[in-house]
């Protein structure tokens, strides 16, 4: 049986048991059930152990966020901390990304002992343009996320046309699932095409968009159930799948937290990270981004570090800060990754306008009449020319019918599909949005 995390994690080490919780919540009951406990991570409760066996069980992600939130005030501390892990990755999978954030405010954020950079000698660049840069000679960029917080997806998606235009042609996703071998064929991902995590929309256009541009989507995850087995298998596989098949490849990354790290620490004393192992095999050294570390996660005390560079670099969007003397990229720890990304502040709003896409995509406002009556429902916009199985373009959840709900769609075509906690289908419409006026 595996282990799990004893407590919220707020230390660096806790990112591999975090990782290992999501990917085993996504397996089927029978084959989490077989798998071992991991190396770091404290002794399961019963009460663990059936939760994830429960989740698996249930028919979608409504139905498994319910099922967390009605749970929760019941539970002991240490079960309540593991349910709310799992609670945020749900509510993040169906749009609810403020919800997300106040309800798992994992906090692994650079602290104030951190010598920081001062705007009269550090200048706010826009994060998409210097990576670009820092990556026209390298052959590896590795970028990471928070699995419960979808902004830090956007970054990705912003590099995939600049990285594409470089002659970078393979994009491993550390969600995706191997047997989805029409993946590429079809042009987009469907809800069985890896973890649940892949269900969040913004996910689904990495994949889409990689797709789209011609790159090579790669699998890379495994199924090594332990912290340094899991660090050592996914790079094997990706060493294997790209630079043992293609000697000339050139590969981008995208990974959750400390998978990316280039040296010892976030796994312990002893286990060597995912990107560590690739650049022993490949003898690559990965271009490495962090996002994790200074990003909005709502109100924490003692948040200096990451006010205090808000305040004085004022992002706008993912932000790299460059030296004025030697041009070099600022990282808050230098030896583990290469660039630090600040995040600006999400805006707490009904949805985060993030979801804009800096202006490519425009809200569509949504009624609780599409929920036919049935509270909560989910409202999926699938693009036209997809399948029901399609990772949505935008989703929202409305609760109750007091709700007000907003989709963020680029132009064009979309069937509004709105679904219970049951999988029944309550309405279908069709809607267009239009191109902005100039």
């Amino acid at each position: 049986m595996m282990r799990m995390p004893d407590a919220i994690p707020t230390m660096p080490i806790q990112l591999a048991r975090l990782g290992l919780l999501l990917a085993l919540s996504a397996m089927p009951a029978a084959h989490a059930a077989q798998q071992p406990a991991s190396s770091s991570s404290a002794p399961a409760t019963t009460y663990q152990h059936n939760l994830l066996r429960e989740l698996s069980l249930l028919k979608n992600d409504l139905a498994r966020y319910e099922f967390l939130s009605e749970s929760l005030p019941r539970l002991s501390e240490a079960d309540r901390l593991v349910a709310q892990q799992l609670l945020a990755s749900a509510e993040n999978e169906l749009g609810m990304y403020n919800e997300a954030i106040r309800d798992f405010p994992f906090d692994n954020r650079v602290r104030a002992k951190t010598e920081l950079p001062q705007a009269a000698g550090w200048q706010a660049v826009d994060a998409v343009e210097a990576i670009a840069k820092l990556a026209a000679d390298r052959r590896l960029v590795m970028v990471n996320e928070a699995h419960h917080d979808a902004h830090t997806r956007v970054l990705t998606l912003e590099l995939l046309p600049r990285l594409r235009a470089l002659g970078f042609n393979y994009f491993a996703v550390e969600a995706l699932d191997a047997k989805d071998t029409a993946l590429t064929q079809r042009g987009y991902p469907v809800l069985s095409s890896g973890s649940e995590y892949l269900h969040e929309p913004i996910y689904g256009e990495l994949v889409r968009e990689a797709i789209k541009l011609g790159f090579v989507i790669v699998p890379y995850e495994s199924d090594t159930m332990t912290t340094a087995g899991r660090e050592a298998s996914q790079a094997d596989n990706l060493y294997q799948r790209v630079f043992m098949h293609d000697p000339k490849a050139r590969l981008l990354v995208h990974a959750g937290y400390a998978h990316i790290d280039k040296d010892i620490g976030s796994f312990g004393d002893s286990i060597q990270p995912m990107a560590m192992h690739l650049k022993q095999l490949s003898g690559i050294d990965p271009l490495s981004i962090d996002q994790t570390q200074l990003r909005d996660v709502g109100p924490m005390r003692g948040d200096t570090v990451y006010r205090s560079l808000i305040a004085s670099f004022q992002p706008k969007g993912p932000t790299v800060l460059l030296n004025r003397a030697t041009g070099n990229a600022w990282s808050a720890q230098s030896s583990v990754y290469d660039i630090s990304v600040l995040l600006p502040p999400a805006g707490h709003h009904r949805r985060p306008a993030w979801l804009g896409l800096d202006g490519q995509r425009r809200t569509h406002t949504i009624s609780t009449d599409l929920c036919s009556g049935h509270f909560p429902c989910v409202v999926d916009a699938h693009y036209a020319n997809e399948s029901d199985q399609g990772i949505p373009a935008d989703r929202c959840t409305l609760l109750d019918p007091d709700s007000t709900g907003v989709l963020y769609l680029r132009p064009g075509d979309y069937r509004l599909r709105s679904s219970s906690d049951d999988g029944r289908v309550l309405s279908t419409r069709t809607v267009h949005i239009n191109e902005q006026k100039s």
